[in-house]
């Protein structure tokens, strides 16, 4: 799913609870990842999360669904980005709009996601 999209629908939804649930489901949907990507785990993050690169083509995994949809809101929105473009764009507050309610936990694995995409 684009990024657009992720953005668009969070937007449409008040009350937090549903929010998450969003977020889960996006994670469900994930596409799967590619054998030829290189994956990297995401040190800080309270469950394991992956980051997966092929190209400019970017896929991630978690065993956590949450987490899942938190690594799908954040690959989609780098995905076709170039390691330089990422590093201009402002993903923590890009990631900060979308009004998510998580735990001090996972917003220190959101910040790993990003400092490790503005790392590549």
């Amino acid at each position: 799913m684009q990024y657009a999209e992720i953005k668009r629908i969070l937007s449409m939804i008040s009350d937090p609870v549903e929010k998450l649930d969003a977020v889960i489901d996006f994670g469900a949907h994930m596409p799967d990842v590619p054998g030829t990507a290189q994956c990297t785990d995401i040190v800080g993050c309270s469950s394991f999360a992956q980051i997966c690169r092929d190209g400019n083509r970017f896929y991630g995994r978690a065993d956590s669904a949450l987490v899942r949809g938190i690594v799908a809101i954040i690959v989609a929105m780098v995905d076709g980005q170039s390691p330089d473009q990422i590093k201009k764009m402002d993903l923590g507050q890009e990631f900060k709009s979308l009004n998510l309610n998580l735990g001090t936990a996972r917003l220190g694995g959101v910040d790993s996601m990003i400092r490790f995409l503005q790392n590549l």
